[in-house]
């Protein structure tokens, strides 16, 4: 049995999908962010960073182990489970080069679209609104998404010209477009991929009940999410 320790964000959400996909048994322990579940020893002792996603895997190689970073979590499941992964060399690292992308740029830039263009302007001591962070990394998001437009004017996939943990690492974020700043239809390639992608089962099954909602902050949980113990995943 794998435990999934998780919340409602991009970065849970990939591992929720490839454990559909994978079709592993496993079980989740939701980390209230707002509530500072992610500072908790316990917690922290699965993932040192005191962010998610985290698992342990009671039958892991040569015993219990337990993991942190989203990319190293869909490396580890692949090979686990055999799938979604090519082993042909090639195609093994245009797949991972392209988790890494996810993992460098397009998450990052993203997340820091939505903290200046959505949480700031909600913070509940009085609204934080920066045109230059705004336009900073809006521009960014846009420029991220034509890379990925450009990739998949030549490909159904991302890498790999096949389904992979690269899709899923990058579909999740392409949810929140809206909050980026974006226009969907700018980008026709990942439009046609994202409802792809959408339309998969296990996909689906996440989406009806992982949607990243934000409407709000009280002092405490900005606090938590973004004063003095920083570490939330977002």
């Amino acid at each position: 049995m794998i435990t999934l320790y998780s919340a409602k964000t991009p970065n849970g959400q990939k591992i929720h999908i490839m454990l559909e996909e994978c079709g592993l048994p496993y079980r989740v322990r939701w980390i209230d962010m707002d509530r500072g579940d992610q500072f908790d020893p316990a917690f922290l002792a699965v993932s040192p960073n005191n962010k998610i996603p985290a698992i342990v895997d009671d039958e892991g190689p040569g015993g219990t182990i337990a993991l942190f970073e989203s990319g190293a979590i869909l490396l580890y499941l692949a090979d686990k489970c055999g799938r979604f992964l090519p082993t042909d060399p090639r195609r093994r690292w245009d797949t991972i080069q392209w988790l890494m992308w996810q993992m460098g740029g397009f998450g990052p830039m993203l997340g820091q679209a939505h903290h200046f263009n959505a949480y700031a302007p909600m913070r509940p001591d009085g609204p934080v609104v920066l045109p230059y962070a705004q336009e900073r990394y809006t521009n960014e998001a846009r420029r991220l998404y034509g890379v990925l437009d450009k990739q998949l004017a030549e490909h159904r996939y991302v890498a790999a010209d096949e389904y992979t943990i690269a899709d899923m690492a990058i579909f999740p974020w392409c949810r929140l477009y809206k909050r980026q700043r974006q226009n969907i239809d700018d980008f026709p390639n990942v439009k046609r991929w994202f409802g792809e992608i959408a339309s998969r089962p296990a996909v689906a099954r996440d989406m009806a009940t992982l949607e990243d909602v934000v409407d709000g902050f009280n002092k405490d949980s900005w606090s938590v999410l973004f004063g003095q113990r920083q570490g939330s995943q977002a």
